[in-house]
């Protein structure tokens, strides 16, 4: 179940990047490889800078989660070679569609359970 929820989400990073200008990878292989580093972020790292960022994240009604993915995307593509964001705005749109993509696959695979 694992590895087919990392394929899935390497499916949704390839097609946000057919769909956004300013994101692209190399190989379908910086495409797996970047799936797992936002996969590893996501779990490890984005917990603790949404607690650092409460109080402008209660101020914003949750809004400033979207930049915090952003940066999540940002740095994901920082580490991993092959895969390319020209700017800040090209990772905000990128992480706006892979997280509304990801939501409605959960909620279908919810669903199904």
């Amino acid at each position: 179940m694992i590895i087919l929820r990392w394929l899935l989400n390497t499916i949704v990073l390839l097609l946000v990047a057919r769909l956004t200008p300013g994101v692209s990878f190399t190989s379908l292989w910086s495409a797996l490889i970047a799936s797992l580093v936002l996969g590893l972020l996501n779990a490890l790292i984005r917990p603790l800078i949404i607690l650092l960022t409460l109080p402008i994240n209660i101020l914003t009604l949750g809004l400033f989660t979207l930049v915090i993915n952003a940066l999540m995307f940002w740095l994901a593509s920082s580490i991993v070679r092959g895969f390319e964001i020209v700017n800040f705005s090209a990772a905000f749109v990128a992480a706006l569609i892979y997280t509304v993509i990801v939501m409605l696959i959960n909620l279908i695979d919810r669903r199904q359970s």
